[in-house]
């Protein structure tokens, strides 16, 4: 009686101690190393560069941003040890904290600071606007636009589809924040960049270039075969079946992520859906509580927004 006694001690203080290790630290007594920008910086760019030293026991950090009034002018959450925010010339206080899935740390004392935008563009940024960065999308056109710079006279653009090394749209001469792409410049699938400079031909100062990607992928995922459950099975009620399908490699040259729609139907032209479901994997679970005849089938849709054809149609008996 004794030795199982001893076992189970054994066994609770392993369960405690792996518990212990699945647990979040509890960090509501840290505080984050702020180091960019410290008290009484003066940053001469429209874009600055928080910084601060990594926390142990952080997942995330949360930046808040007031102006001089004290009004909370920009809350951000990242997973990274800095973050660019663009703020216009004036006085700034920031904080950060780090933050776990049970815990948040004190935040940092409100660090003053201002920025100063001047007629030299040499420290600054042109803020691309949209789209996000690497989008997946299978329009034919798109819009390309960035934030205008208030001493920037002109701007210079490219557009290169890194597929295939081809600049498919270049000037250096832009006054407008923005360029629109045709389906002659976007005419192949691939990988496009596109950066964006701004020039001040008065002082003869520029910017680095801002860069993004984005990705033109329009061609249709294939066609899905179902495995499991075999074609016209007769399985039980109350019971979880796995349903799963295999599907062969995108041809395309952009390999967009690829989701699934499975359907059930109470007939086999699918006139009805009985039930519909949105799929990240190559199989899905489902229990049935009502006898009867079902079908099932599948279609892949990729995040580009092209879409397949449904797999052919398999039945399964539920007693």
């Amino acid at each position: 009686m004794r030795t199982i006694s001893k076992i189970a001690l054994f066994l609770v203080a392993v369960f405690m101690s792996s518990c212990e290790d699945i647990l979040e630290k509890d960090i509501s007594n840290s505080t984050v190393q702020a180091t960019y920008p410290l008290n009484a910086a003066v940053v001469q760019s429209n874009v600055v560069n928080f910084q601060w030293n990594k926390m142990d026991g952080a997942k995330t950090y949360r930046v808040q941003v007031y102006d001089v009034h004290q009004s909370l002018i920009a809350e951000k959450e990242t997973e990274d040890l800095h973050l660019e925010q663009e703020l216009p010339s004036g006085q700034y206080q920031w904080r950060v904290r780090g933050e776990n899935f049970a815990y948040q740390s004190q935040y940092t004392f409100p660090i003053s600071f201002s920025t100063q935008i001047t007629e030299d563009l040499t420290n600054q940024l042109v803020v691309l606007s949209s789209p996000d960065s690497d989008i997946y999308t299978n329009l034919a056109t798109m819009t390309l636009s960035w934030q205008s710079l208030q001493a920037a006279t002109n701007y210079s653009a490219e557009v290169v589809n890194t597929s295939t090394g081809q600049s498919v749209y270049s000037n250096t001469n832009l006054t407008a924040t923005s360029i629109s792409l045709d389906n002659v410049a976007l005419t192949s699938d691939g990988v496009y960049q596109w950066k964006v400079q701004a020039m001040n031909s008065n002082n003869s100062t520029q910017t680095q270039f801002s860069t993004r990607k984005f990705n033109i992928d329009r061609v249709n995922p294939n066609q899905p075969q179902n495995t499991a459950p075999a074609n016209n099975a007769t399985l039980s009620i109350n019971q979880q079946i796995t349903f799963s399908w295999t599907i062969s490699q995108d041809s395309g040259t952009v390999q967009s992520p690829i989701s699934y729609v499975l359907q059930f139907s109470d007939n086999q032209s699918f006139s009805n859906i009985t039930q519909q479901f949105d799929v990240t994997s190559t199989s899905f679970q489902q229990t049935f509580t009502t006898a009867g005849t079902y079908y099932w089938r599948v279609k892949a849709k990729d995040k580009a927004g092209n879409e397949g054809t449904y797999s052919a149609g398999f039945k399964i008996v539920l007693n």
